[in-house]
């Protein structure tokens, strides 16, 4: 049997788990077995998260209460605005509940706030009624400094999650980058009580990620521990529940968190 709290551990990473198929070579098959895991005998993750092309199938294949995410402007960044609400449009049209959009980092890191924030704000008005989460690509960005002016903007163009990575590049979500991101969320009056948070890249196991559970809880409180607040964005994080939980475990209480 897992010890009680790494099975408490577990059964909050499922509930809040983003399942995740972001590969080039993604097929049609390849989302519908991701689907036919994410309502599994441990039970269901929060999301499913995949391309814009792949988003009604995961909507049809689902039941309703398992959520759909796409991603926007996914992975470079990029700043052109119209590629980034085309994307956001189509996620919409195919009956997704959630955009996952990539923050023009480059541009911030090059000085120029006002292109990424165009980028934001257009995705975020083509999705209106969505949850948007931002995906700030924090280990690109070079200090603390620049990770909560990325926060700060994502904030105030309308994110409902600030999201770390990616998963595309070489550093991926760190408890470093997390805290920031939480402190910035608790630091804004418009976002303590309704913003997320998403970690999400390098996080594969219940091991990798307890300290981001525990960072959530202690920054906006153990009643955040739910998928309208926290989020683990992973592929083979799922692996690593099961194994831990089977059956029997995921039907268990939640636990000490």
């Amino acid at each position: 049997m897992p010890a009680a709290a790494d099975a408490a551990a577990a059964r909050i990473a499922l509930r809040c788990l983003d399942l995740t198929s972001l590969n080039d070579a993604d097929s049609a098959e390849d989302v519908a077995r991701l689907c036919a895991r994410a309502d599994g005998p441990c039970g269901p993750v929060a999301a499913v998260c995949v391309w814009p092309r792949f988003a009604a199938l995961a909507r049809a294949r689902l039941p309703a209460h398992i959520a759909v995410a796409a991603v926007a402007n996914f992975p470079a960044g990029g700043v052109d605005v119209q590629a980034a609400q085309h994307d956001a449009q189509q996620i919409v049209g195919a009956g997704a509940q959630e955009v996952d959009v990539v923050l023009p980092w480059r541009a911030l890191l090059a000085g120029d706030a006002h292109a990424a924030a165009q980028v934001l704000q257009a995705v975020r008005r083509a999705s209106e009624g969505l949850k948007l989460k931002v995906i700030l690509e924090t280990g690109e960005l070079r200090d603390d400094d620049m990770i909560d002016r990325a926060a700060r903007l994502a904030l105030d163009c309308g994110a409902d999650f600030l999201k770390t990575s990616t998963g595309k590049t070489a550093v991926s979500a760190t408890p470093q980058a997390v805290e920031r991101l939480l402190k910035a969320i608790v630091e804004d009056d418009g976002a303590r009580s309704r913003v997320g948070i998403k970690a999400s890249g390098g996080i594969r196991t219940v091991a990798d990620a307890m300290p981001y559970i525990a960072l959530c809880a202690h920054w906006l409180g153990k009643v955040a521990l739910q998928p309208p607040r926290f989020r683990i964005g992973a592929s083979s994080l799922l692996n690593d529940i099961e194994a831990l939980l089977g059956v029997a475990g995921g039907a268990a209480d939640a636990g000490t968190y």
